[in-house]
């Protein structure tokens, strides 16, 4: 049963995508991808915000470009945490994105990394992160990671 959901607004997200995939499936944390636009089908996008938990999903990992509405959207309909990946789209290379994700209102919060690779990449840790303090299988794999980065001998 997947525990992380990783929603894009657009198939041609994937690719920009592909370091998250790698690396939740690298600790072994099982997960779904979706494409939902929170423009285009605003009706999918709240129910699947609706129906995570009871799927099972505890994180979402939501990616968007531009005006970057879909973290916060998946937000406003769940109350698990939701981290969101600008991407480097269009005219201002993901800084449109970066600041719509973490100008959320208060109240509602979105979890926001990096624009780009280094913000896929640290989606995945953080969902890691979050996961780890519930499954120590995870626990263990991120901690093994860190490690690794350190130099040192798991």
């Amino acid at each position: 049963m997947p525990l992380v959901a990783v929603v894009m607004g657009s198939k041609s997200d994937r690719e920009a995508l592909k370091p998250t995939l790698d690396i939740l499936t690298k600790l072994g944390i099982e997960h779904e991808v979706s494409v939902i636009s929170a423009h285009r089908n605003p009706d999918k996008a709240r129910q699947y915000g609706l129906d995570a938990r009871g799927r099972g999903i505890e994180v979402i990992i939501a990616a968007a470009g531009g005006a970057a509405h879909l973290p916060g959207v998946l937000a406003s309909w769940t109350t698990l945490p939701v981290i969101g990946v600008p991407l480097a789209a269009g005219e201002l290379k993901g800084v449109d994105a970066l600041y719509s994700i973490v100008q959320m209102p208060a109240g509602i919060p979105v979890a926001a990394v990096a624009i780009g690779s280094a913000g896929a990449k640290n989606a995945a840790y953080l969902a890691a992160e979050i996961l780890g303090l519930k499954h120590e299988k995870i626990r263990k794999a991120y901690e093994k990671y860190r490690a690794e980065l350190q130099g040192e001998k798991p």
